[in-house]
């Protein structure tokens, strides 16, 4: 790795950096028109692109990125220029270099997405995507960027494509990865911010940040949730708010005061790279320039490298020591839970009722649904609360990403920590428009596995920015699992991804397929983590149609869904009679057992035990 390489990751793990604003907004102010190719003035006007650069190192910038967002192969191709694509680049890195003279300014080599869509047969390929995000970052690296920054993308295919071209080129090179945000919850195409920070952890961004389409309030609000899932850097470029057309000119109002004040929120937020995207000039850099100089070097603590976050976790209670529950799973013996759905209503005598005729009957612990299908239904902590203290059994709490943001997840752990409960299942939940009512919105702040991350952090004794609180949680982690998706592949990839972010055990859902239930634990044998396999007993032959053919996630081979058929009026029994054949063989190769009685018909749950409880 070079000199300026290493200074520029080191300098950014010390202080906060002051990035450059918006290029192209120059450019239409000094007379250039937005029909023609701003990238193509490296050729023709490279006195113009130097005077802008200088300008925003003059009022403070630490960093400037190269005029070269639009400078693929694609985009130049509308021009005639493709051919010119690497001498593009390259003189835009020396018309930087140029402006910085002797100032110690990085320079960023910026790459834009190609403008059109990555759809095999219906766009451009994949393939001919990686080369062209690789043609333009080779050029960029030969000529002696300082690290390259894809910005303003809004796929996550796209981005991923980017990603990989980029360190194909160079492994050690620094890159940022910036989406562009609708919203605080989802990048532009629609993805969650969850997908969008995996994407960007994984194929190996350096820097993960947001730039363009939204102002300073919205971004603060975007990056407020990303410092939460993340521990890498975070960059953050706005908009100077959104823009308005007036005697057929375009313009950005938002001040260069109002500027500054969200500079001041970005770094006490968490952010180490902070600068400007579409409608901000070297006024607004100037104004956040003194504001970064003021706290850029009081905030090293939001660069939580591994150094730090060794000293502040604290040492993990041991699984057999968290609960009940966790002690069995640790010791190997054979666990079963019953699921009881919470009433849509206020009357909660047929849930009680229940929970003490399966704690008579020595089920080990009950797990309590959270808003299934998307229906309002009494909170999981409520009915909880019931059964720990007045019928005295063992809870699992199932926790939805659906209902809460991440200030409100955060919270409700820690009431439930705090109220005795130890147990926790992390579900994303199911989305709105499934439920009773469809009009309500889905917050889904994160998803399974930004929740699991979250319970991880406060058994470490940190909050989900990653800061240390006083003590910790103990909380036996779970997750949900579904051997019978269409997807495996990536239905084993998120759960090797659940597991690895902290998760400690296993549920799925329902099983009837006896060949999937061997290959779904063969395939988690590598993963050493306990599973607790799901039974539904069938009610009808009506019942086994309808869960197969209308519930996504379920499959119920043919074969049984013939045993039901000819079971007529007797189709309660032989459904308890297949769960039984499953749990049999469930108690020979797994660790736990999850009965979800249909209709919330606890005997017949009871039934399907009295095979290995009698």
């Amino acid at each position: 790795m070079s000199e300026n390489r290493r200074v520029f990751l080191k300098a950014l793990n010390e202080r906060v950096l002051l990035c450059d604003g918006a290029m192209g907004t120059m450019l239409y102010q000094k007379g250039i028109f937005v029909n023609r190719c701003f990238d193509e003035l490296n050729l023709s006007e490279p006195g113009l692109i130097t005077d802008v650069h200088r300008q925003y190192i003059d009022a403070g910038a630490d960093v400037v990125e190269t005029n070269t967002f639009g400078s693929n192969r694609f985009k130049l191709e509308k021009f005639g220029l493709e051919k010119r694509t690497s001498e593009i680049n390259q003189l835009a890195v020396e018309h930087a270099r140029t402006a910085a003279e002797e100032k110690p300014v990085f320079v960023l080599g910026s790459v834009g997405p190609l403008g059109r869509p990555i759809v095999q047969n219906r766009g451009i390929t994949p393939e001919e995507a990686h080369d062209a995000f690789g043609e333009q970052v080779s050029a960029l690296v030969e000529a002696g960027v300082d690290g390259i920054i894809l910005e303003t993308i809004s796929h996550l295919g796209e981005m991923a494509i980017a990603l990989e071209a980029a360190r194909e080129v160079d492994q050690e090179i620094p890159v940022i990865g910036q989406f562009t945000f609708a919203d605080e919850n989802s990048i532009l195409a629609g993805a969650s911010m969850q997908e969008a920070v995996d994407v960007l952890e994984q194929k190996g961004a350096d820097v993960l940040g947001a730039n363009c389409a939204v102002g300073p309030r919205t971004i603060l609000e975007v990056i407020t949730r990303m410092v939460a899932l993340t521990d890498k850097p975070i960059s953050v470029m706005p908009n100077a708010g959104s823009p308005e057309y007036v005697d057929g000119r375009l313009f950005y109002f938002a001040t260069p005061d109002y500027f500054a004040k969200y500079a001041k929120r970005f770094i006490n937020t968490g952010a180490r790279l902070v600068g400007g995207c579409c409608g901000t000039t070297p006024d607004h850099i100037q104004s956040m320039a003194g504001v970064v100089r003021g706290l850029g070097k009081s905030r090293k603590v939001t660069i939580k490298t591994k150094a730090i976050e060794e000293e502040t976790r604290l040492k993990e209670v041991p699984v057999g020591e968290r609960s009940p529950l966790g002690r069995k799973l640790s010791e190997g013996r054979f666990v079963i839970s019953v699921e009881i759905d919470p009433p849509k209503g206020l009357g909660v005598a047929k849930a009680v009722q229940g929970a003490h005729s399966l704690k008579a009957a020595g089920v080990d612990v009950i797990n309590i649904a959270d808003g299934p299908r998307a229906t309002a239904r009494v909170n999981p902590q409520s009915l909880g609360l019931i059964f720990e203290r007045e019928v005295g059994i063992e809870t699992i709490l199932h926790t939805s990403c659906r209902d809460r943001n991440l200030l409100g997840l955060q919270s409700d752990m820690l009431g439930a920590y705090t109220n005795g409960f130890r147990n926790i299942l992390a579900i994303t939940g199911d989305p709105p428009m499934m439920g009773d009512y469809p009009s309500a919105t889905g917050v889904f702040d994160v998803d399974a596995i930004g929740l699991v991350t979250l319970l991880k952090n406060l058994n470490q004794g940190l909050d989900m920015g990653g800061r240390s609180m006083e003590g910790q949680t103990a909380f036996t982690i779970g997750v949900g699992a579904n051997p019978a998706a269409q997807n495996l592949d990536r239905e084993m990839d998120r759960l090797r991804r659940k597991i690895e972010h902290g998760a400690e055990y296993i549920m799925t859902q329902p099983i009837y397929d006896h060949r999937l239930l061997h290959r779904f634990l063969n395939d988690l044998d590598s993963l050493g983590s306990p599973v607790m396999v799901g039974i539904l007993p069938l009610a009808s032959y009506r019942n086994a149609e309808f869960l197969h053919n209308e519930v996504p996630g379920m499959t119920i081979p043919d074969a049984v869904r013939q045993r039901m058929h000819k079971a007529g009026d007797d189709g309660a029994a032989e459904g308890v009679a297949i769960a039984q054949e499953m749990l049999l063989e469930v108690r020979q190769l797994a660790q736990g057992a999850y009965i979800m009685p249909p209709f919330n018909r606890y005997s017949t749950a009871l039934k399907v035990l009295e095979i290995i409880l009698a």
